[in-house]
């Protein structure tokens, strides 16, 4: 069920229709794009119906985004074989990629949430924006079709793929942080799994990762793999590593 339309005053009217056209699309309803702004944490406090989230649009939205990103890579990068399609899909549709491009586009600024994730920084975690932003696209598919959604997509798939390709993107942390722990100190990176969340068919991993003399993290992937990345990553930025 879509939040009804008496629940949009004019000045969040406003606020929808200026951020889609901020990213060059228009929606016959609003309600859908409302629907994909408001996190779980807005309806489990009570303020709206269980089902006024918008989880089942991320959950749509992923679909026509590994669609629309998986046709495109088919289509211009015909010499690679699969197993190089697979590794900058699998990148490029990550929390990893999503997240700031979720902030690139204001989502951050449009998010509906409930006070408790409001107060823990929720309009800049990276899992959040990352769903908002398949929210957006499992909306736009329903409002304008595929074709429409495809395009959306891409607008933000092709440069994300070019910053891969371009290596600004596709530097594996693990093994930059393992090389550079196993160098100086004669022991690999230990990491641990410290928190699940969210339904079966939508987990978030948490990982802390352990060196000698210090932890960081913990960081959230949709895979265990994809946040042992960002728990890397991070490590490696503070560390100061470079390739």
């Amino acid at each position: 069920m879509l939040l009804s339309k008496k629940t949009l005053s004019p000045d969040r009217i406003k606020e929808l229709n200026s951020f889609a056209k901020g990213i060059s699309i228009k929606f016959s309803n609003l309600n859908l794009l409302q629907l994909a702004f408001t996190h779980r944490s807005f309806s489990n406090e009570g303020n709206a119906k269980k089902s006024e989230n918008n989880e089942r649009l991320e959950f749509l939205g992923d679909s026509v985004l590994g669609m629309a990103t998986a046709t495109y890579l088919y289509e211009h990068f015909y010499e690679n074989p699969e197993g190089d399609l697979a590794k900058i899909k699998s990148f490029v549709v990550s929390e990893q990629s999503l997240g700031p491009i979720g902030l690139k586009i204001g989502i951050d600024k449009m998010l509906i949430l409930g006070k408790g994730e409001e107060m823990s920084g929720g309009r800049t975690k990276r899992a959040i924006l990352a769903d908002a932003v398949e929210a957006v696209i499992g909306a736009y598919y329903l409002d304008s079709g595929y074709k429409a959604a495809e395009k959306l997509v891409l607008s933000f798939m092709i440069p994300a793929i070019e910053n891969y390709m371009s290596d600004k993107g596709a530097k594996d942390y693990k093994s930059m942080l393992q090389e550079a722990h196993q160098k100086k100190y004669k022991t690999v990176p230990v990491y641990e799994l410290v928190k699940e969340s969210g339904p079966d068919h939508d987990r978030t991993f948490w990982v802390t990762v352990h060196l000698k003399n210090a932890s960081y993290g913990p960081e959230s992937g949709k895979t265990k793999k994809e946040a042992e990345q960002n728990v890397a990553q991070k490590a490696c930025l503070e560390l100061g590593l470079k390739n």
